[in-house]
């Protein structure tokens, strides 16, 4: 269980912002080559970002390297280097079909990825939306699926209002349905309104609600509300020991009825406590 509350974008060309990542303090960093890199920086870029994971200084930092979409005259020069370089995944932009995952997860192997280096996916286009029960279940490499959300709405011509308008609230409950079907990762989409702190704070909790693991972040002071809104808090840790441990003890004595601060107690609960523990946990142990 890797906690992926905070997965901040880092534009792969600003060695400055690179150098800055390795003392902020989100779960995840994806060292980008598409949207953040002018086409003219695309080759700096790509050597940035492999020079960073080989330098080992990230510490628990998870690492991503964002590629450059299929089709594109980078993607491929993409796709070696940083399969060569060995992060901990390769996030790739605008996936559609299963058939790419495939593709994808071929040409990982065909340039040396290490065993370590996971396929990340991002959903982020109609054809995406109506595909993603596919795409999440297509390749046990394909771990974790990544919200574009601002594509989301460009291709769909809507609108960003605040709450997030239906049709992205619709894509983003049908892609968690279908990457949690799969049993892997889903993480929300950015937060445009870098001053807009409580707007932040109410959508990272509006995204822990409906079930996602994390947000990815455009910039480091969103870093600390996604590590406390998608985290247990202390109460929450404290009531989910207290559940177990009375089940538990109903159990050993025989009782066919369990109750926990007035509520009764099924199996479904214990399993969400034990996750909570275990989450926990494993933010302790960083």
């Amino acid at each position: 269980m890797r906690p992926r509350r905070s997965v901040l974008y880092m534009p792969g060309a600003n060695e400055r912002a690179l150098e800055k990542a390795k003392s902020i303090d989100a779960d995840a960093l994806i060292l980008d080559l598409e949207d953040s890199v002018a086409p003219d920086a695309k080759e700096q870029g790509r050597e940035n970002v492999v020079a960073a994971v080989r330098s080992g200084e990230y510490g628990h930092r998870e690492l991503a390297i964002r590629v450059n979409s299929i089709g594109t005259e980078w993607h491929d020069a993409d796709v070696k280097a940083a399969s060569q370089a060995g992060p901990d995944a390769i996030l790739v932009p605008k996936v559609e079909s299963a058939e790419q995952v495939l593709a994808l997860v071929a040409a990982l192997e065909k340039h040396g990825a290490p065993e370590h280096t996971q396929l990340w996916a991002m959903i982020e286009t109609p054809r995406a939306l109506l595909h993603a029960e596919e795409i999440a279940a297509a390749h046990e490499r394909l771990t974790v699926v990544v919200m574009g959300t601002n594509d989301i709405v460009n291709e769909t011509y809507g609108l960003h209002v605040p709450g997030r308008n239906a049709t992205v609230l619709t894509s983003l409950a049908w892609t968690l349905l279908a990457v949690r079907a799969a049993g892997k990762v889903v993480i929300d989409g950015v937060y445009n309104a870098v001053k807009d702190p409580e707007g932040f704070e109410a959508e990272a909790r509006q995204g822990r609600e409906m079930g996602f693991d994390g947000k990815t972040l455009i910039h480091p002071s969103q870093v600390e509300p996604a590590n406390v809104a998608f985290a247990p808090s202390a109460d929450d840790v404290e009531r989910a020991q207290g559940l177990i441990d009375t089940f538990e003890e109903a159990k050993a004595a025989g009782q066919g009825v369990v109750t926990f601060n007035g509520k009764m107690v099924e199996e479904l609960h214990v399993r969400d406590a034990r996750r909570i523990l275990a989450f926990h946990e494993a933010l302790q142990g960083r």
